[in-house]
């Protein structure tokens, strides 16, 4: 018998099949995660009416925060889960629990038909949601990672994040539609939860692409596999990585926080331009990521992560305050577009690498779970009340750059996560048996 030989072409495009099944699931999770943040403001007026329009964007704000609390349960649970049984279906699992969360926002009465019934159902959606998503991107990551080809690691798990910025791209699009096309009036009756409702459309396509998704080899080839106890054991064995990791994370998702979901708002109520006009900077800035996250994980690829990740965040220390100091000294389209741009470059630069970074330094055991928890643990202090914090600096300070500020201190951590982890000619602190 012969044996059966896969041609390169072959292999390619199975590897690219998987690549787009597996980042599907990221997409409309993260697509229906962002709606909340994308329309703050008309589910502010739906949910949580006050005569102070700063107090119903705020609990707006913490009630989408909410939702980033139970990402370390989520990455617990969840992310132990698989890694015992397989990254295929926890991968599902996952999606279930997100469309769940997304369909219970997509149809629940407001406040002036239900009362604060309305505001509490949309808070448990919330907290699915959150579940959910505290391990999606970490199953993702992982399983990109561990089904990359050699010396492109980092190039393959760049598009975990790309499969966002495709999320940020449709949702704001979607957004920038509606404003066109309906009245002010109509979008915030009832036009705000259309994207909702396109999101629960897709849940069964995207179910059928995840089905397709076969077991990685690297989990396969694994003759044994811990117990959730020994997971847990392990976790808190490797506690040093998993706070380093923290830090590492936090200059990403306080930085993509900002310059996605909390972007509209602050275009529309601190800068005092037009929804049209935020939502289009916002369809910009989720292409400019999408660009700029594969070419930086190709480059960390080449030259190390270490190098990609000190530049990219004393570049941002630098910037960050600066860039958006200038922008509201004469809030206009272009300035806005042009700094939010900037500030997408440092995000993209540094994630491209951080991402692929994170999956490298955890223990191979427990990848999915202290990946998840790390992510989920700077989500929730950092990166989830981006938005809230953001509104309250500006509240208390009365500055309207105090945002550049909280970027910045992300940074800083960023930079400490990078020096705790890489400590000595590049390489991670905990030995890699596996190729970066």
């Amino acid at each position: 018998m012969e044996a059966k030989v896969t041609s390169l072409p072959e292999k390619r495009q199975s590897k690219v099949g998987m690549v787009l099944r597996v980042t599907s699931g990221n997409f409309l999770e993260m697509f229906d995660f962002f709606l909340f943040g994308f329309y703050a403001t008309y589910i502010a007026e739906t949910f949580f009416p006050s005569k102070d329009e700063f107090s119903s964007l705020l609990f707006t704000f913490m009630t989408f925060g909410a939702g980033f609390l139970m990402r370390p349960l989520g990455a617990i649970v969840l992310g132990a889960y698989i890694d015992r049984i397989g990254r295929r279906k926890g991968l599902i699992v996952t999606l279930g629990i997100m469309a769940c969360g997304t369909i219970m926002i997509a149809v629940v009465p407001g406040y002036a038909q239900i009362g604060v019934l309305a505001p509490l159902l949309v808070l448990i959606g919330r907290l699915l949601q959150g579940f959910s998503a505290g391990v999606e991107l970490g199953g993702v990551s992982v399983y990109l990672a561990e089904m990359a080809t050699p010396g492109n690691k980092g190039f393959y798990v760049s598009w975990q994040s790309g499969s966002q910025q495709v999320a940020i791209i449709v949702a704001a699009a979607l957004g920038y539609a509606l404003n066109v096309w309906m009245s002010k009036e109509m979008v915030s009756q009832w036009g705000w939860r259309i994207p909702f409702f396109i999101g629960c459309l897709i849940v069964p396509f995207l179910f059928v692409l995840r089905r397709s998704l076969q077991e990685t080899e690297a989990f396969l080839a694994r003759r044994h596999h811990p117990t959730i106890a020994v997971i847990y054991r392990s976790m808190l064995e490797n506690w040093r990585i998993v706070l380093a990791g923290m830090l590492l994370v936090a200059m990403t998702t306080v930085s993509f926080y900002l310059i996605t979901v909390y972007t509209p708002t602050f275009g529309k109520s601190v800068l005092h331009l037009t929804t049209g006009d935020s939502l289009l900077v916002t369809l910009c800035v989720g292409v400019s990521n999408l660009f700029w996250l594969p070419v930086m994980g190709a480059l960390s690829d080449r030259i190390g992560r270490r190098p990609v990740l000190i530049g990219f965040t004393v570049l941002t220390i630098l910037t960050s305050y600066v860039a958006v100091s200038w922008l509201v000294a004469s809030p206009s389209f272009s300035r806005m577009l042009g700094v939010e741009l900037w500030l997408s470059f440092l995000y993209g630069s540094y994630n491209g690498a951080m991402v692929v970074a994170l999956t490298e330094v955890m223990p191979v055991d427990v990848r999915t779970a202290g990946f998840s928890l790390a992510y989920s643990l700077a989500t929730a202090i950092f990166g989830g009340f981006t938005p809230a914090i953001a509104t309250w600096l500006i509240q208390v300070t009365g500055d309207k750059a105090a945002p550049g500020w909280w970027m910045t201190f992300a940074a800083v951590c960023g930079l400490g996560g990078t020096l705790a982890l890489y400590r000595t000619r590049g390489r991670p602190a905990r030995a890699q048996p596996e190729a970066a």
